[in-house]
Formats: C-alpha cells, structure tokens, sequence
C-alpha cells in the first residue's frame, strides 16, 4: 500500500433524523475520492463521546467541540493521499466530477450543518 503523507480532516454533526442520507452520500462520496485516486476514505461516527470516564486523557470532549445538539451525533472523517499536490490534484477532479453531476447543487441540502464543519490538511509528521 502507498504511504499516505497528507490528510484532510472533518469534524461535524449529523442529526439522528439524517443518519441514513449522511450514510449514503459518504458512501458514494468515498468511492468518487476513490476513483480519483484518494488512498483512504474514512467516515467514523462517534461512539465513546467520554473518554475521560475511562481514564483516558482530559481534554475537550468532541461534542463540546461541535457544539453537538440534541439527537445529534459527532462525526470524524478523513480522507488519505500521498502528499499535498496529490490531494490538490485528487479534489480537483472530484470538485470537477461533481460541478457536471450537480450543476445545480445547493450546500443547504447536505445532511448535516456545513457552517459547523471544522475541516483542514494536515501534513503526515509521525506514522
């Protein structure tokens, strides 16, 4: 397997009510990114929201971070490339892709608040 270099992140909420749209759309999104040559597509809902319960370290809970509402769930998505002009080049032709499927596309459709998305590349440092 490639060693990936670079990641884009995703930290959101989906709505309880939106579970199996979100699912379906990052499903066929994952295999676009695929396609276009992503290494990896990740989409991982929040199971253990509390960590510090365990013993595990104290921080910042996700869904405080979120600012996650009632009846929703926190997300966390990554996607994988092998450096950072391999993602630039791989979103280009997904952006492309997608401009010709949705010429009409509106981002107040999405299943989930997308003005409460934190997103951002992070370049591979330990791994």
């Amino acid at each position: 397997m490639t060693k990936a270099n670079y990641v884009d992140g995703f930290v959101f909420t989906v709505t309880k009510k939106n579970f199996k749209a979100y699912k379906k759309m990052a499903s066929d999104a994952s295999k676009v990114w695929k396609k276009f040559g992503a290494l990896e597509y990740k989409e991982c809902m929040g199971d253990d929201m509390h960590p510090n319960t365990g013993g595990g370290p104290k921080g910042t809970p996700f869904p405080r971070m979120a600012k996650a509402r009632a009846g929703e769930t926190v997300w966390f998505s990554f996607i994988t490339y092998r450096n950072k002009k391999h993602r630039d080049a791989v979103n280009k032709k997904v952006m492309a892709y997608f401009s010709k499927k949705y010429p009409d596309a509106d981002h107040q459709d999405m299943p989930f608040d997308m003005k409460r998305m934190a997103y951002g590349g992070f370049k591979v440092v330990v791994g």
